[in-house]
């Protein structure tokens, strides 16, 4: 009865395709972990899976739950390799799951899920007077050491009659699709300013973002003075002063 239940259920592994999957599993596929498929997907694309590259189109649906177990595990050999005792200790017994959760799902979570839709619309209005939104509060984490970047985002744009516009809240929403994941400041608000410039198509674009990174507060020079503030200017506000001017000062009245 086992045996045959076993052979069933094996059978059944084999033989039935995923919904979305253009193949059935094979046998040689039964046992590979799922980030060496996902890798060797991208691979044969050649594109790039750096840590803060979203590589949503190449998961299948049930990759993300796989991988995060498959993460969880080594995890968990991470914690014994630290000498962590997870089997008596009540606070670390699943530890290596949470962890795991919170990189896969949380945290880095803008590497396996898709953009969040964006809601476009004409400027009927034709509107060409500076819009500034912010701040908008981001969480990353630093691609070096792992540790957390904690900061705001305050964003300028200035349209045309050509340009399009999108809801407020969707740039909250893309800029923590952009930030949870592995990043080094320095990109993350060009990655930004690129996806935005890219959606809107207006005249001058603007991103200053300033952080907190506890890979100088938490180790390191332990410093927990420590911030770092950068921008990206785009279009005219690179060739006129007095609209970037303008932008910096009304950033200014609400840098709080």
């Amino acid at each position: 009865m086992t045996t045959k239940l076993t052979k069933k259920v094996a059978t059944k592994l084999v033989s039935t395709p995923k919904a979305s999957s253009k193949k059935a599993l094979t046998k040689e596929d039964i046992g590979i972990p799922v980030s060496v498929k996902i890798r060797e997907k991208i691979v044969k694309a050649k594109q790039r899976f750096h840590a803060n590259d979203n590589i949503a189109q190449f998961l299948e649906p049930g990759d993300e739950d796989l991988l995060l177990a498959e993460v969880a595990e080594k995890m968990q050999g991470v914690l014994e390799s630290l000498v962590i005792d997870t089997v008596s200790d009540h606070n670390t017994q699943e530890t290596a799951k949470r962890v795991a959760k919170m990189f896969v799902k949380e945290v880095f979570a803008g590497r396996y899920q898709e953009m969040p839709p964006i809601t476009e619309f004409p400027n009927i209005s034709q509107l060409n007077e500076l819009m500034v939104i912010g701040p908008i509060t981001v969480r990353s984490a630093c691609s070096h050491h792992l540790c957390p970047i904690m900061g705001k985002v305050w964003i300028g744009v200035l349209p045309n009659k050509d340009s399009n516009l999108i809801g407020l809240s969707k740039y909250a929403r893309v800029a923590d699709w952009i930030m949870s994941r592995p990043q080094i400041q320095e990109e993350a608000v060009i990655q930004l300013a690129d996806l935005l410039e890219k959606r809107i198509k207006p005249i001058g674009i603007a991103v200053v973002m300033d952080a907190d990174h506890f890979c100088m507060q938490w180790r390191g020079v332990k410093d927990p003075d420590s911030k770092m503030l950068n921008s990206v200017m785009r279009g005219v506000f690179l060739k006129d002063f007095n609209l970037r001017r303008e932008f910096l000062s009304l950033l200014g009245s609400r840098y709080k």
